[in-house]
């Protein structure tokens, strides 16, 4: 593979640390990660795709990176968000990429593809399904309900900061289960850093404004679940080729938790490339 590199980024008024691998004149593939994440999480998926041609672009996203963390709820909403890609697409001189998101990095990657698919070459979703699907989830479904209860948690106050970050992070890092302590370190060392948390938490805080207006997706897609994840149950995710109207495939990894760049490098890594491949037939 060739070097994984790690560089600053200006879009508008804030600065991303950004990770890029494989060939320059590859085919662009932006990856989205998700809460409480950094960019560090798509390492182990990094490799394969490398090697499949692919020039990969992964930001750590606003709230994240030390220099896109401005305060207060109102920098996060989903339109903010979304914008940031944009405007890195922009400065890397790209009309559109492949989006691939995980969790959060999701919810993004689809309000992206739903609002301005002549940005988007494909997206390959994982864990969260299309925000109406899961919104309908949330609504109907007795198991997704109890699954998100700790949403409330994290969209109240300053009291999920005190809990999160107790005993030294415990918590917080107690949520990685299974997953590469280094990389927990990784994502620890950035959460923890002053007003990260908070940063991060404001991802929830902010949810209601645009999240659920996204429209139906048109662009190729690919949506990867996995069965033992404990925040995303199976109501919405078979619900969300309902909001796809482009050509779609559902991905189902079975015994996998939520944490699937990590768990299943590459079973996701395969659902990438076959997306991508797919998509330039």
């Amino acid at each position: 593979m060739d070097p994984v590199e790690v560089t600053r980024v200006t879009v508008g008024d804030h600065t991303f640390d950004v990770t890029c691998a494989g060939p320059g004149d590859g085919v662009p593939v932006v990856l989205l990660h998700g809460f409480p994440e950094t960019a560090a999480c798509w390492r182990p998926v990094l490799p394969k795709l490398a090697a499949s041609g692919c020039r990969l672009i992964a930001p750590t996203q606003r709230g994240y990176s030390p220099g896109a963390r401005p305060v207060g709820v109102d920098h996060y909403t989903v339109d903010l968000l979304g914008a940031d890609v944009l405007g890195l697409l922009d400065v890397f001189g790209l009309q559109s990429a492949h989006l691939v998101g995980h969790d959060w990095g999701a919810a993004v990657a689809w309000w992206i593809a739903g609002h301005r698919p002549d940005r988007v070459d494909s997206l390959t979703a994982v864990s969260v399904p299309h925000p109406a699907a899961f919104g309908w989830a949330l609504r109907e479904d007795a198991d997704q309900k109890a699954r998100s209860k700790y949403i409330a948690v994290f969209r109240h106050g300053d009291s999920a900061e005190r809990a999160l970050l107790a005993d030294d992070a415990k918590p917080l890092r107690d949520i990685f289960a299974g997953v590469d302590p280094g990389l927990v370190d990784e994502h620890l060392r950035v959460l923890t850093e002053p007003g990260a948390l908070t940063a991060a938490l404001s991802w929830y805080r902010a949810m209601g404004r645009g999240f659920g207006e996204i429209p139906a997706v048109r662009v190729p897609t690919t949506y990867v679940w996995s069965t033992e994840d404990m925040a995303l149950g199976r109501a919405g995710a078979e619900r969300c080729g309902d909001f796809v109207t482009g050509p779609y495939r559902f991905v189902e990894l079975d015994g996998v938790g939520h944490w699937v760049p990590e768990e299943a490098p590459d079973a996701l890594a395969e659902a990438i490339i076959e997306r991508v491949e797919g998509s330039r037939s």
